[in-house]
């Protein structure tokens, strides 16, 4: 029998591939990555909440494209335009300030002519009031009587100022006063505060609150003396 072969001698190392060593692994639940949960309850309230939101989005989109439509569709039906107006004659006989009290004696009528450019609308003067104003300071304040306007309608409306009323003027206007006193013009402001509605067939619009406003030059005509300069007719200016 042949002998066996010597083995060599091992020091006990290891010359083999190296060995990882072994980790252990954890779970946490409640992390991120495929170990999340999500709670029923909040995931459902969640989605409602993103439905509902989304539902009022909708809604008002649509009905903003409504109510654009319409409102084109009625421009094009209608052609709607705004009031017009003017002053068409206006008699100053008083204009006194009096250098001692500040007090302003006025005598102040105004012949005033409404009209309805429309050719499908009709409009409620529910509300008239008007203001005389010097210097941006009011003197006076009449309400007229309302009325209605049909298409393409006019209507002639007088109104008289006539009273006394406290107007503290400054060194600029009190000199502007003076000169127009020489001029026997004054620069008197008529503003006008209106309700309307407008008439669409059978229906009626809600109430609008405009406001016209005239720049008149008026010259003074009282006993004894005429003022050399006459009233020109004033168209006045529309504001919404």
């Amino acid at each position: 029998m042949p002998p066996t072969p010597e083995q060599p001698h091992l020091n006990g190392a290891y010359y083999g591939p190296s060995i990882q060593p072994k980790t252990k692994s954890y779970y946490s639940p409640g992390r991120g990555g495929g170990g999340s949960s999500c709670n029923p309850l909040t995931c459902c309230c969640s989605c409602i909440c993103s439905c509902i939101f989304n539902l009022i989005c909708q809604i008002l989109i649509t009905v903003g494209i409504f109510l654009a439509v319409v409102g084109i569709i009625f421009w094009f039906i209608f052609r709607p335009n705004v009031p017009k107006f003017h002053v068409a004659d206006a008699t100053l006989t008083r204009f006194t300030l009096s250098p001692t009290n500040n007090t302003l004696y006025y005598n102040l009528a105004v012949n005033m002519t409404f009209r309805n450019p429309n050719r499908r609308l009709g409009i409620y003067y529910d509300k008239i009031e008007a203001n005389a104003m010097y210097h941006d300071q009011r003197f006076a304040t009449a309400d007229l009587q309302g009325f209605y306007l049909g298409h393409k309608m006019e209507n002639n409306v007088n109104a008289v100022f006539k009273g006394e009323q406290l107007v503290v003027l400054g060194g600029g206007d009190k000199s502007k006063y003076d000169s127009e006193k020489s001029d026997d013009v004054y620069n008197i402001d008529l503003k006008l505060r209106l309700k309307i509605r407008f008439k669409v067939w059978f229906a009626k619009t809600p109430k609008f609150k405009p406001k016209f406003e005239c720049d008149l030059k008026v010259p003074l005509s009282s006993k004894g003396k005429v003022s050399s300069a006459s009233f020109e007719r004033t168209k006045c200016d529309f504001d919404w």
